[in-house]
């Protein structure tokens, strides 16, 4: 397969000067042409050239504030700037090279060395690209093999619990299409801040009772009504599970994955009042995970069958999370429940498929 040629953006106001450049380059490279600096930026973002070549001496926008304009509006990236110049003294360099350019051009122009700096600087920039393409192959095998064995780690309370089937798997479908409809919302874009952030909120899901882990099977499998003891041991569940992923973010330079699964796991128990467990948080207290976790959690437990109870219907279920606004739940969050407790029904149609099937 042939490789593409390069794109090379002229910015310059002088007919003659693109003229001699599009002579010298246009037989290895695709050129591009404004011919002031307005125009450049707008060319810039659209067509993303590999490199550009701006003229420094230009009416209304000359080529720094060209090169100013294009870093403020964060469309420049990481393609090389150099400057076309008829006087190359070293306070006009040093300007330039300030502001970000990686070469200067004096004019007259020569082609040979013309061509020489733009290959250099292009084959650079081919490199750094080629780079970053192997570090961006290499976090994604990193992010993927954390969430395969976040979620593997979360399933360990899943075997502990098996009255549970597929809770985790549920309630992380449930925690994501709320962060999907949550991310533009003011209140938690903060939190949300990118279609990377609703899958940390959906990878770290299964974790929130990784805590029970740590809990004897004498109470964890009771199928009756607990003592008041055994409730108390069994509400040490949310801090237990904190304080092994609290450690893991330690080990891990604060991942912000891992942080939001400890937060997950110690507040998904906490209510909106006050009146939850195991820290009596209140309102924006708690952690954005366990709010959301909250209300995935108990609907999840609602409609499914336990011991000591049948489940809920679906309208039986949503009407309970609805009820629970701003006394268990963060009203927004409930808000958004709403909006896709319509898709559950079928959601939770294909799990019940699948537990046949197998």
């Amino acid at each position: 397969m042939e490789k593409p040629r390069a794109k090379i953006l002229v910015i310059d106001d002088t007919k003659t000067n693109i003229d001699v450049l599009d002579g010298i380059l246009s037989m290895d490279y695709d050129i591009y042409v404004a011919l002031n600096g307005e125009k450049g930026i707008m060319l810039t973002d659209k067509i993303h050239p590999d490199l550009i070549l701006l003229d420094v001496m230009m009416p209304e926008m000359d080529g720094y504030e060209t090169l100013r304009q294009l870093h403020e509006r964060n469309i420049l990236r990481d393609t090389p700037v150099i400057f076309l110049t008829a006087k190359a003294d070293a306070k006009s360099e040093q300007t330039g090279l300030d502001l970000g350019a990686v070469d200067y051009i004096t004019k007259p122009f020569n082609p040979s060395l013309v061509k020489l700096r733009i290959k250099n600087q292009l084959d650079l920039k081919f490199q750094r690209d080629h780079l970053n393409d192997l570090v961006d192959e290499k976090t994604a095998d990193i992010r993927k093999t954390m969430k395969v064995m976040l979620t593997s780690l979360g399933s360990l309370a899943e075997y502990r619990d098996p009255e549970t089937g597929e809770h985790i798997r549920r309630t992380q479908i449930i925690v994501q299409k709320l962060a999907e409809q949550l991310k533009d919302h003011p209140r938690f874009s903060m939190y949300i801040k990118s279609i990377e952030y609703i899958d940390y909120y959906a990878t770290a899901a299964p974790l929130h009772d990784i805590g029970k882990v740590g809990i004897h099977d004498e109470i964890l499998r009771k199928p009756g009504k607990l003592t008041e003891t055994e409730r108390s041991i069994m509400m040490m569940h949310p801090k237990m599970g904190y304080d092994v992923l609290l450690q893991a973010t330690k080990e891990l330079n604060g991942n912000p994955m891992v942080r939001i699964a400890a937060d997950m796991a110690l507040g998904h128990h906490e209510h909106w009042d006050g009146n939850g467990y195991p820290n009596h948080l209140k309102g924006d207290q708690i952690p954005v995970g366990a709010r959301m976790m909250a209300v995935a959690d108990v609907y999840d437990a609602l409609v499914s069958r336990r011991p000591y109870k049948e489940p809920y219907s679906y309208d039986v279920a949503v009407n309970e999370i609805k009820n629970g606004s701003g006394k268990q739940f963060d009203p927004d969050i409930v808000e958004a429940f709403l909006k896709i407790a319509p898709e559950l029904p079928l959601i939770y149609e294909q799990f019940d498929e699948k537990e046949k099937a197998s």
